[in-house]
């Protein structure tokens, strides 16, 4: 069998590193997109945790979404207690996390200064991250990535709008 990608690889020994209960798996198409990761491994695509790269200005943030929501920039800056938070360029994520754009792993993130989890990932029972190439994932539990990303929980996804229009319409 030939070797991994060394992001890959990369990704895989900090695993064994970590002694993670994670299990990483290559696929035949290519997984860049949440859509197309939940396609690959057969999951929901909630299960898939998105790492979402974000410019603070003077630091780098990552945000762990699930794979059918939008981070909201605003609340990824009010957990990074930064002014803005704004999704990095390509070059920089490449800069904070050593992944090319698409094949973002979660860990090891060695320019993130941190890393935040949206809550309703610790929801699932198991979820879908990046490996470091756009046709590897890995899977483990939600607590599991919390452990090791260091990550905070919080709310960090754009609300849905609600059902028939504006939420806060009022009869005339």
């Amino acid at each position: 069998m030939p070797p991994w990608p060394e992001p890959v690889e990369r990704v895989a020994s900090f695993l064994r590193d970590s002694g993670a209960e994670a299990r990483i798996e290559e696929f035949a198409v290519a997984t860049p997109t949440a859509v197309d990761a939940a396609r690959a491994a057969g999951c929901e695509l909630a299960q898939i945790a998105k790492a979402v790269v974000f410019d603070c200005g003077d630091r780098f943030v990552v945000a762990l979404t699930p794979g059918d929501r939008r981070a909201d920039a605003g609340k990824v800056a009010s957990a990074a207690e930064a002014a803005r938070a704004k999704v990095a360029r390509p070059a920089q994520v490449v800069e904070a996390t050593g992944f090319e754009p698409g094949a973002v792993a979660p860990f090891p993130l060695p320019g993130v200064a941190a890393t935040f989890i949206d809550q309703m990932l610790l929801t699932q029972d198991k979820v879908w991250v990046g490996a470091g190439s756009p046709s590897h994932l890995a899977a483990l539990a939600p607590a599991e990535l919390v452990r090791l990303t260091h990550a905070r929980a919080g709310d960090l996804v754009e609300r849905l709008p609600e059902p028939g229009g504006v939420s806060d319409a009022r009869p005339g």
